[in-house]
């Protein structure tokens, strides 16, 4: 089976960019919306110290957090390094997949020197599309001796080590992800009801006088935070995605069990073909919306 440190260092860097790119895009967003909503809670605050109206300074700061995270999402361009990152690092990390235990199309019996070739030409392609901010290591030979290992085990290890280490690895995961994403999606629809009851109450109470600060204004800017961050998050998009990902992969792994050796390397293919299904298709939901991230 092979282990984190079995694959090479640009899959290893690549990873990493797309993992800083993502804790920082987050980060951000969601000090902008938080921005947002002291801006909100500032102007219905009428507190005032000698002079100095801090109502004023409260909606100063939070316009300055929103101002200050806006900037920098787009001066660190961190949301490109997440997608392009996470593309570059997914498609490296099927072909070490595919090339560790000789499936298409790096078939055991084709010549090694002609699998290699065709390998590093794969890397180059993909290298070549990689967006310039994804900064990776190349100083390392891309087989490494874990995957040269797994490549010559027998049949029965390598099915074993891929249906383990990838399909089932992978069909866990989705599957964990579609439930925690459906949860967070419930638990943010009943926050957003609740928030939107309350300020239908509130603004009730101001028509008949028995609300004298105006609050509706707070509470738009705090629904329309929490929708915005619902939107960046993704949540019910990416529960029903995970989902399907996960029973797909659940049939590939009842086709990997039985498979005969001669047909190994085709029904392998189609398992990382669902695989890159899912990931194609939220990279497509990811950079089709920028303007939502």
């Amino acid at each position: 089976m092979l282990e984190r440190t079995d694959f090479p260092a640009l899959w290893r860097s690549a990873d990493e960019v797309s993992l800083n790119g993502q804790k920082q895009t987050l980060f951000y967003e969601s000090l902008r919306f938080w921005g947002s909503i002291i801006a909100a809670l500032g102007s219905i605050l009428p507190v005032r110290t000698g002079h100095i109206d801090l109502s004023a300074v409260i909606t100063f700061i939070g316009f300055v957090l929103a101002i200050f995270s806006e900037v920098s999402l787009w001066g660190h361009r961190s949301a490109e390094k997440w997608y392009a990152g996470r593309a570059l690092a997914e498609s490296i990390k099927t072909l070490v997949w595919r090339y560790s235990i000789g499936a298409d199309p790096f078939q055991l019996e084709l010549d090694e020197e002609r699998v290699q070739k065709f390998l590093q030409e794969r890397i180059k392609n993909i290298l070549s599309e990689t967006s310039e901010l994804v900064i990776v290591d190349t100083s390392e030979p891309f087989i490494t001796p874990g995957m040269k290992s797994l490549r010559r085990e027998s049949y029965e290890k390598r099915k074993d080590a891929y249906i383990e280490g990838r399909t089932k690895d992978q069909q866990g995961w989705y599957t964990e992800k579609a439930k925690l994403n459906q949860r967070h999606a419930t638990n943010w629809r009943i926050s957003l009801v609740g928030a939107e009851i309350v300020a239908l109450v509130v603004a009730a109470m101001r028509i008949s006088g028995g609300w004298g600060i105006d609050f509706a204004g707070f509470m738009a800017a705090v629904i329309a935070a929490a929708g915005g961050w619902v939107a960046v998050k993704q949540f019910s998009s990416l529960a029903a995605a995970y989902s399907v990902a996960a029973k797909e992969l659940s049939v590939q792994m009842d086709r990997l069990k039985t498979v005969s050796e001669n047909d190994w390397p085709l029904v392998v293919a189609d398992a990382e073909e669902a695989i890159s299904r899912e990931h194609t298709m939220w990279l497509a939901t990811r950079t089709g919306n920028q303007t939502g991230i």
